[in-house]
């Protein structure tokens, strides 16, 4: 007989509570727990390698300007060294993540602390940065230290071997997002000429030999590259093909960290990939390994999978909300199609969207200053307001260009008491190998440009003709560049 507490509420369609029951069926919680340790370990790994390289420094503390997220402009740094605090805050949540101790708080702590340094500096974004503060905000959800926790051992009654089936599919749905944009993202023009691909290995060439150079390589890696994201998934789910498709994501991964170097991102996908197995399967691989180390063959523990009782209406919820976030994340990466142009031009719509290593940009990016009052023009000098990080991720992005002039309009203004300025760029670009060209019209004052989410009609298309205009030729003489700035 079913408990009382399931039959709360009128029943919905049969469709819909089938479907209902089947998210809310008892899992086995070990993949859960495998999670919780896997996600916690690398995050503090990750943590702690940049406090001992000393980035935290050259990243956060030391610039004086940080390019914002639209909408996030409230988002500031802790001020000078509280960034460390900050820091330590976070990789201590990220080891109660691990351990298990007073979980719930510190994957909060997590998420809300790692999202909050992500949102600091447009300028240090990553696709992999973005899906740890996807996976932090999940793991506030999850009951994952119900077993192999200290929590479990602080309070007994927390203790269950079981999970709702829906916390699972969460893990595997937002890994399935990656992989699957990834892929869909490749399939342009660029991507099946063999760029940029072509021009990454002949960099690397001079380390891992010319056997990098051979087009051969090039159309492996290209095509590979393509076909695997769109069917790493697939094959993950057939139950025949799973133990195959782990292995090819593995060697996968590996061989993108020996050729790029792209930090922990190879080694968290290959740990979630493993998501994709029966739930059970650390439980059993635990027990193989105790077996293999004692010689004996360990008593097999029970799993008693029994429902838990959660009342249809707050399952209602439950599903409302996978319904919302899931349907976000298949939205969110395909928002640059609102936007004209190629996406890895403009950049409108790149970001969050998974466009994984799709370009390779090279850009010439000058700044005039204009003052329509004395007619003086000056070539402006960014290092002296930029790192060199900064100033590198910024030439050949439209975005983080307008808020660099904005940023010099308001200085300029501020301390040097110049308040009708203007700023025009002359930005010679070059994608995946093109000529270069102008991304942005050199004729527009950026001061007067305001700063939305609508296509940008300042942004030239690929391949245009535009020439620098006259006014700025010669080149103006970088001196007091930043009259009264320093």
């Amino acid at each position: 007989m079913a408990h009382p507490s399931l039959n709360d509420s009128k029943p919905g369609h049969p469709g819909f509570r089938r479907w209902v029951d089947r998210l809310f069926a008892p899992i086995d919680i070990a993949s859960l727990v495998y999670f919780r340790i896997s996600f916690g370990a690398l995050m503090v790994w990750e943590l702690w390698r940049y406090l001992i390289g000393h980035r935290v420094n050259s990243l956060w503390i030391e610039p004086d300007f940080h390019f914002k997220y639209f909408g996030f402009e409230w988002v500031q740094p802790p001020p000078g060294h509280w960034m460390y605090a900050l820091f330590v805050l976070v990789l201590l949540s990220a080891a109660g993540v691990t351990v298990g101790l007073w979980y719930r708080v510190c994957a909060a702590i997590f998420s809300i602390g790692f999202t909050w340094l992500f949102l600091i500096d447009q300028a240090k974004y990553l696709n992999h940065f973005y899906l740890i503060c996807l996976l932090g905000f999940v793991s506030v959800l999850l009951p994952a230290s119900r077993r192999c926790a200290l929590d479990s051992v602080r309070k007994p009654a927390l203790r269950s071997d079981i999970a709702p089936a829906w916390t699972l599919w969460l893990l595997r749905a937002q890994i399935a997002t990656v992989y699957f944009y990834g892929g869909l993202a490749k399939l342009n023009a660029d991507w099946l000429h063999g760029e940029p691909v072509r021009t990454w290995l002949t960099r690397r060439a001079e380390h891992f030999g010319d056997w990098l150079r051979s087009e051969w390589t090039v159309g492996l890696v290209s095509y590979g590259g393509l076909l695997f994201d769109l069917l790493i998934v697939p094959l993950l789910l057939w139950r025949r093909t799973r133990l195959f498709a782990f292995l090819l994501a593995a060697a996968f991964h590996l061989t993108n960290n020996w050729l790029f170097s792209i930090g922990v991102f190879p080694w968290l996908s290959i740990a979630m990939t493993a998501l994709f197995f029966p739930p059970d399967w650390p439980r059993r691989f635990v027990n193989r390994v105790q077996e293999l180390w004692s010689g004996r063959t360990p008593r097999k523990s029970r799993v008693l999978l029994n429902a838990e009782q959660i009342g249809f209406q707050r399952r209602r919820w439950v599903v409302a909300f996978l319904g919302v976030y899931l349907g976000w994340q298949a939205l969110m990466p395909l928002r640059h199609h609102l936007y004209p142009g190629a996406v890895s031009w403009t950049e409108e719509g790149h970001r969050f969207s998974w466009h994984m290593m799709l370009r390779s940009k090279t850009a010439d990016t000058k700044f005039y200053v204009f003052d329509p009052t004395t007619h003086e023009v000056w070539l402006l000098d960014p290092l002296a307001y930029l790192t060199l990080r900064q100033y590198e991720k910024m030439t050949g992005r439209p975005d983080m260009i307008l808020q660099f002039a904005h940023h010099i309009a308001a200085l300029m203004q501020e301390r040097a008491g110049r308040t009708n300025i203007q700023i025009h760029v002359i930005a010679q670009t070059s994608l995946n190998g093109r000529k270069p060209a102008l991304l942005i019209d050199p004729d527009i004052n950026l001061v007067a440009v305001q700063r939305n989410l609508r296509p940008a009609s300042w942004i030239l298309p690929l391949d245009n003709n535009r020439s620098t205009p006259a006014w700025l030729q010669p080149a103006p003489t970088p001196i007091p560049a930043q009259p009264g700035l320093h």
